[in-house]
């Protein structure tokens, strides 16, 4: 299993206490995942990537193919950045060669985009998925992964909706971004589910520098999707060597982290995200919450099997109940999370 993480913060924080010094940080799991559910994939060592912004609109990408445990580049780059967004990536290669152009995060202009997954049947989709997008964004893709694909259906979509990411002036909502990811999380599903029923696991993550917008989804009724975490609060902070927690003197959410796997042992500090939902970090650190309403989409909200996802090695830690992965009480701990409807739609929305 690929992993990822994502910071967002009112303050900079330095890529060390992000990265590599936490005892659970995604570096750390790369090498040592003590809340990984299977063994498939105990290692991931593939490559990996970190995508950071300054103070320029276009954001740093470091990516390198060794071990992200075993490189003193990373380790020199941590102890001297501090960055208030962050992505973050470790990969164990399900499909590509071992080369930095399949290692995640990937850039075009000021977007950076992640994924987390599969797309189940890809050599048969490849074709149409490719002569789907603008030239610009066929001529964008320089790895072999499904993931860089995705990324460029991403940018295509969002292109087409009017939106040129080559613009690093035009500013962005979150609905816009919200918006081309879930048509492209559709195109995606269409062109997958007409050749096989074996599902896609797409946990997507995108962001331009102010905003972010995550996917937890899976192409099928019945399971879970990848697994997928948050968390909020007023400051991660280390109070014994190598142990981080995230501490919460009100209900501000300065201190925003989204990953595969959750970054520390309190289980309290972590909301497990439901399968088939995306969510939004707004510019003013407002974590949305929505479900995605397709065919897969089941409002009862039954109890999903875990199984085809361990197989696969897509899951890390969830909670047993939903009241500890906060799905019952999300409103009385994150006051903030618009309300939905029955329907799926928020009945408002805070900035």
């Amino acid at each position: 299993m690929c992993r990822f993480m994502i910071y967002k913060g009112k303050q900079s924080m330095m890529l060390s206490d992000l990265l590599t010094r936490p005892a659970h940080s995604i570096i750390n799991q790369s090498f040592d995942s003590r809340l990984r559910l299977d063994m498939r994939n105990p290692i991931n060592g593939d490559g990996f990537g970190v995508g950071f912004y300054g103070e320029k609109e276009e954001p740093c990408v470091f990516k390198a193919i060794t071990p992200a445990w075993n490189n003193v580049n990373l380790n020199s780059l941590s102890n001297g950045t501090e960055s208030d967004l962050v992505f973050a990536h470790v990969r164990a290669s399900t499909q590509g060669v071992l080369a930095e152009t399949n290692c995640h995060p990937f850039q075009y202009g000021k977007i950076l985009f992640m994924h987390n997954g599969g797309v189940s049947a890809f050599v048969k989709i490849k074709r149409k998925l490719l002569d789907h997008l603008d030239d610009k964004f066929f001529l964008f893709i320089q790895g072999s992964t499904d993931s860089e694909c995705c990324c460029a259906l991403f940018l295509d979509t969002l292109y087409k909706m009017g939106y040129d990411p080559e613009n690093t002036e035009i500013q962005l909502s979150h609905k816009v971004l919200r918006d081309a990811l879930l048509k492209t999380l559709e195109l995606i599903k269409n062109w997958q589910t007409a050749v096989t029923d074996e599902p896609s696991f797409l946990n997507l993550a995108v962001t331009d520098g102010h905003l972010v917008v995550v996917s937890r989804y899976i192409t099928l009724r019945t399971d879970e999707a990848a697994s997928l975490h948050f968390s909020t609060g007023s400051r991660f902070f280390e109070y014994e060597p190598g142990l981080f927690k995230m501490e919460r003197l009100n209900r501000s959410q300065d201190v925003i982290f989204v990953a595969s796997e959750p970054l520390t042992f309190e289980r309290g500090d972590w909301t497990c995200v439901p399968t088939n939902t995306v969510i939004s970090i707004t510019d003013c650190g407002t974590v949305l919450m929505h479900p995605i309403i397709d065919e897969f989409w089941d409002d009862s909200m039954p109890e999903r099997s875990s199984g085809f996802a361990m197989s696969k090695g897509l899951m890390g830690s969830v909670p047993k109940s939903k009241s500890e992965a906060g799905v019952e009480d999300l409103s009385s701990s994150l006051s903030q999370l618009p309300p939905l409807d029955r329907e799926g739609r928020k009945t408002h929305e805070v900035c």
